[in-house]
């Protein structure tokens, strides 16, 4: 067999196969206007999933559309409705890398801020959540000050704060029961010289004075 009669069927496969990925349940294929409307009817509906569904093949048949950048932004806000915040923040990430200057950016910084936010857990567990949303607000203040999204991060902030305050808090009074003073000082102070007024600031000023007088006390058995 000859290189054409090996080709052309090789063609012949790959274009029936690609053709199918570009045209609707009816054989038709969809415009770029019509998944808009798909995506943004799922979406509205709160049928999320079928927005990804429309909004995907929006961004992958019509890359250069001018609905592109929508899609873009309805990728990663779907994915934040069905609480996939790993993608999401995946998604608004890429955005941000992409069109540093859309007037959507704000919005989308606060986004990726509040997706570690909703992933924030209680203070005996890892706070890495906490730290990145506040890491992620307080850039937000930083970059946008005047804008209506960074006044709306300022009101997550303290609650980062309080959580961050707490763990050093909760790991604090462990050390101390262990009666290993010295890292429980570390910690109790880090609670009033980092995250001051946020609820723990009194309590740890307590532990410290404690903690204090038992060190050198500690220092002698420990010799």
């Amino acid at each position: 067999m000859n290189l054409v009669n090996r080709v052309v069927p090789f063609l012949a496969v790959l274009l029936l196969l690609s053709g199918c990925a570009w045209f609707g349940k009816d054989g038709n294929e969809k415009q770029a206007p019509e998944l808009v409307q798909e995506g943004i009817a799922s979406y509205d509906r709160g049928n999320y999933k079928d927005a990804l569904a429309a909004f995907g093949q929006l961004k992958d048949w019509y890359p250069f559309s001018k609905y592109a950048i929508l899609a873009e932004l309805k990728i990663a806000d779907s994915h934040y409705h069905l609480q996939d915040y790993p993608e999401a923040i995946a998604a608004y990430e890429e955005f941000e890398r992409l069109h540093p200057l859309n007037e959507a950016t704000p919005y989308v910084v606060y986004q990726i801020g509040l997706c570690y936010y909703e992933q924030i857990d209680s203070i005996d567990r890892d706070q890495t959540a906490a730290r990145k949303a506040l890491d992620t607000f307080r850039r937000l203040s930083r970059q946008y000050p005047n804008d209506s999204f960074a006044r709306r991060a300022e009101g997550h902030i303290v609650p980062c704060l309080q959580n961050l305050a707490g763990h050093e808090f909760y790991v604090g009074q462990f050390y101390f029961k262990q009666k290993f003073y010295g890292a429980a000082l570390q910690r109790f102070r880090a609670v009033v010289n980092q995250y001051p007024d946020v609820g723990y600031h009194a309590r740890a000023l307590q532990y410290i004075a404690e903690c204090e007088a038992y060190k050198p006390l500690n220092n002698l058995v420990a010799q």
